[in-house]
């Protein structure tokens, strides 16, 4: 892949980048901004090797699911949706952002969970592609989600 083709994918992708990660970071911009530069020089990174088989979006959500993933020790889980309001800071969500109690429940998720939620439901991608892009089993995801789908249910009283 030539460095004009990468630019061009990125700027066609940069912003569903941008909002999967914001989702996996809970509404915190700037820890979602942090993760998507760090995954966009990875993803330059290793353009030489990338494979035109499958979409360029899967390949890049792949990347920064992963470096998500290095980065969650640092994102800390919050038991309840109150404790989360507690660990946010100001600037971490709008307080009128209109996903801020659905971002405050995501964060009581584990990560695995909290990933299969947002590629499927606020991204659009099915079973066998989240299995592909978090290196999964479908069985696998089909727990993360369903497990996920009850826990948000319980904590946002749905």
């Amino acid at each position: 892949m030539t460095r004009e083709v990468f630019i061009a994918q990125v700027e066609r992708e940069q912003e569903a980048l941008r909002s999967f990660l914001l989702a996996l970071c809970c509404g915190n911009k700037g820890d979602a901004d942090d993760l998507a530069q760090d995954a966009l020089v990875k993803a330059y990174l290793s353009s030489a090797g990338y494979q035109d088989k499958g979409r360029f979006r899967s390949w890049l959500y792949k990347i920064a699911y992963n470096t998500f993933l290095n980065h969650k020790a640092s994102i800390r889980s919050a038991e309840s949706i109150d404790e989360a309001r507690m660990l946010i800071s100001s600037t971490s969500a709008d307080a009128e952002f209109a996903h801020q109690d659905l971002y405050l429940a995501l964060r009581t998720l584990p990560p695995k969970e909290r990933s299969a939620i947002t590629l499927f439901y606020l991204n659009g991608y099915n079973i066998k592609e989240i299995a592909a892009i978090t290196e999964t089993s479908e069985d696998a995801v089909k727990k993360q989600l369903s497990r996920g789908r009850d826990k948000l249910k319980e904590k946002m009283k749905i």
